[in-house]
């Protein structure tokens, strides 16, 4: 069974209600940056990473189905996208997130999880 795009992998260890704000965010090959902001919100679960001076302080935001794991102990969130592909993902805006289907769904087909409910894109 293919997991929604929008949701956090049963095997990514989130407990909904958990304040992930300020947590380190661990791309494969090492720290992108912390979580600025998140949701848990069924079907649209995400993190806003502010990435810092690594990328000149742009946010982005990762679907919550790149999260493989979360240390609550470390504070860190581990996703499955390496430093690059999240440097070249598209810039977090607000408003298009709030207000454009469109926007969410290049989103996921960016980070290669397909369509809205993580199938293909049609």
């Amino acid at each position: 069974m293919t997991e929604h795009v929008w949701s956090y992998k049963s095997t990514a260890g989130h407990l909904a209600g958990t304040d992930l704000t300020g947590y380190k965010v661990e791309a494969v090959d090492g720290s992108i940056g912390k979580v600025d902001k998140h949701s848990d919100e069924a079907g649209d679960a995400y993190l806003v990473v502010d990435t810092g001076v690594w990328i000149f302080g742009k946010e982005v935001l990762l679907p919550a189905g790149a999260v493989v794991r979360i240390d609550v102990d470390e504070q860190k969130v581990y996703v499955d996208r390496t430093k690059e592909q999240i440097k070249d993902a598209p810039e977090f805006v607000r408003e298009k997130h709030l207000h454009d289907p469109e926007y969410r769904q290049d989103l996921g087909s960016y980070y290669g999880m397909g369509g809205p409910f993580g199938g293909p894109v049609v």
